[in-house]
């Protein structure tokens, strides 16, 4: 039951469910805890206490009137006190009336959620690798291919660059927009929304700010289902096609004969049970065991991978510095997506127990991704030149050891496929549930889970090509979330505060860039896709056979 005291309490702040809370007064920080899974009984004379001795620092040290106000969260049972997170105590007075600081600064007043139950710099540091690295690291060499033994690892690197640049001004307009508006936590979509605010002639539209980019999220990570459907089914298929010749044998020029077997597509039609009922399971921590099982089998996959390149390399390579032109666009397309780790990066910072090293997380981390993505794709064309498949393990030899290899790396994807479906979920499926009663809303939610795997499954089955999907991809929603909004972002919101010039331009290029990259790939992505498939006028006569 809350206190007759706390009814009256003005504002109305809606934060996160579950996380820890703290109501600060004027300048002072008299607090209360309040956590929604084992709540602290907040009695009268506990609130009184806390108002009569902020009362007294009043007296000796009035507030400023720039500081933050007391909210509280309306809810169907009354309002309830709204906590921002305080500084652990080692007692319970400490906790619920601690000495006030020093009046802080504008950023000083940016909360997180982390805490001392946040994660911490290890353990964000392995986020952010995992969120970075998925089967857009394993198509890469075929990127490389396609740019340019020399210019394809140059443009990585660069590109690692930009992208690192492009996730700081992300975090860095969060933080900013965070503090002046007094919020604990911006994601993308409010961060674009509020900086669009701060134009006046945008802020009447500035609710469509969110939109795009909820948009776009929704767009990238179907996207990215639909990368696993095909990644999972040629795979498979390569790996059932060999079974029965499969040696331990694993010199390249002494691998086991395939059989034929039916299309790729029939294999997606056979995962889709599967996958449907993976995406069932509504809360993700219970595929955290799972998760965990994944992450350890990709790792080793990727090892081997390694150390098959590193061991394969040919004595003469006789492969052209510079690709066609036509092609850099594929390239784009595919090395974007692969940097496509922009969405975690909020999260990531928010939930740190020490936020303020974030930068030096998100620097060590993309500069290992970075690497990686260089000394891949780089030795991966090395190895298989110009026979190169979307994804390396296509490459890889049909013994015993690399068709584990090929298993474990789909075991991590088909985990993957719950984690990345998740955000779209979360946009979309609840406003369609508000409209049904409570007694429909589990049968109606498990409809639209299946309908969206569905949806993803067809969108795989009609571009069935590995490599032309991760361009696609890549190209349309990628490069407007890691490329162009946030330099956009930017600009929006420092307009007003005496913004460089020639920031504005840096940030204009960035955009350009992007933007032009979205165009050609894109448009080269569907040519090559309409190009592909004219050249089987038979398919859908051979689809149901076997090959």
């Amino acid at each position: 039951m809350q206190s007759a005291d706390m009814r009256h309490l003005p504002g109305h702040v809606t934060t996160p469910l579950g996380f820890r809370r703290g109501l600060q007064i004027g300048s002072s920080s008299c607090s209360l805890v309040w956590n929604q899974i084992s709540p602290l009984p907040l009695t009268t004379s506990t609130i009184s206490t806390c108002l009569e001795e902020e009362s007294k620092r009043q007296q000796e040290d009035p507030p400023s009137t720039s500081g933050p106000t007391m909210t509280t969260d309306h809810r169907q049972d009354g309002p309830r006190p709204v906590f921002s997170r305080i500084s652990a105590s080692t007692s319970e007075e400490d906790v619920l009336c601690p000495i006030p600081p020093l009046p802080p600064g504008r950023d000083s007043r940016y909360e997180r959620i982390g805490g001392q139950t946040g994660t911490s710099f290890l353990q964000t540091l392995i986020h952010l690798l995992k969120g970075n690295i998925g089967t857009g690291l394993l198509g890469l060499p075929l990127a490389v291919r396609n740019a340019g033994l020399v210019l394809g690892p140059l443009s990585l690197f660069a590109m690692g660059i930009i992208a690192v640049h492009c996730m700081n001004l992300l975090a860095k307009c969060s933080h900013h927009l965070s503090a002046k508006l007094n919020k604990p936590f911006l994601d993308y979509g409010d961060a674009v929304q509020h900086g669009m605010e701060n134009v006046s002639w945008l802020r009447r539209h500035s609710i469509w700010g969110r939109r795009i980019v909820n948009v776009f999220l929704i767009i990238t990570q179907l996207g990215f289902c639909c990368v696993y459907f095909v990644f999972l089914s040629d795979n498979v298929k390569q790996v059932v096609e060999a079974s029965n010749g499969t040696t331990m044998n694993c010199h390249r020029n002494q691998t086991a004969v395939t059989v034929p077997s039916f299309d790729s597509r029939l294999y997606m039609l056979c995962l889709l049970p599967a996958v449907i009922l993976l995406v069932f399971t509504r809360n993700l921590k219970y595929l955290a065991p799972l998760s965990l099982a994944a992450n350890l089998a990709m790792c080793t996959s990727l090892v081997l991978i390694y150390f098959f390149c590193f061991t394969n390399i040919p004595n003469h390579i006789n492969l052209p510095k510079v690709g066609h032109a036509k092609d850099y666009p594929l390239f784009f397309g595919t090395a974007i997506f692969a940097f496509e780790g922009i969405g975690v990066v909020l999260p990531l910072e928010n939930k740190m127990q020490k936020p303020q090293s974030f930068n030096m997380v998100l620097c060590l981390g993309m500069g290992i991704v970075t690497f990686l993505y260089i000394s891949l794709g780089t030795i991966g064309y090395i190895t298989f030149g110009e026979a190169i498949g979307g994804s390396i393990t296509l490459n890889l030899p049909n013994c015993w050891m690399y068709q584990i290899v090929k298993l474990l790396y789909c075991f991590g994807i088909y985990i993957t496929f719950a984690l990345q479906f998740y955000v779209p979920a979360a946009i979309l499926i609840p406003p369609a549930l508000s409209r049904f009663s409570e007694r429909w809303e589990l049968t109606v939610d498990l409809l639209l889970r299946t309908a969206l795997v569905v949806f993803t499954c067809v969108l795989a089955i009609l571009v069935p090509q590995l490599d032309l999907v991760i361009s696609l991809v890549g190209s349309v929603s990628s490069s407007f979330l890691a490329l162009i909004f946030p330099p956009l972002l930017q600009i929006l919101t420092y307009h007003n505060e005496g913004l460089s010039p020639w920031v504005i331009v840096k940030n204009t290029l960035i955009s350009v860039i992007g933007f032009l990259g979205f165009i050609t790939g894109t448009y080269i992505s569907i040519t090559e896709i309409i190009k592909r498939n004219g050249r089987h006028d038979n398919l859908d006569v051979t689809f149901f056979q076997v090959q």
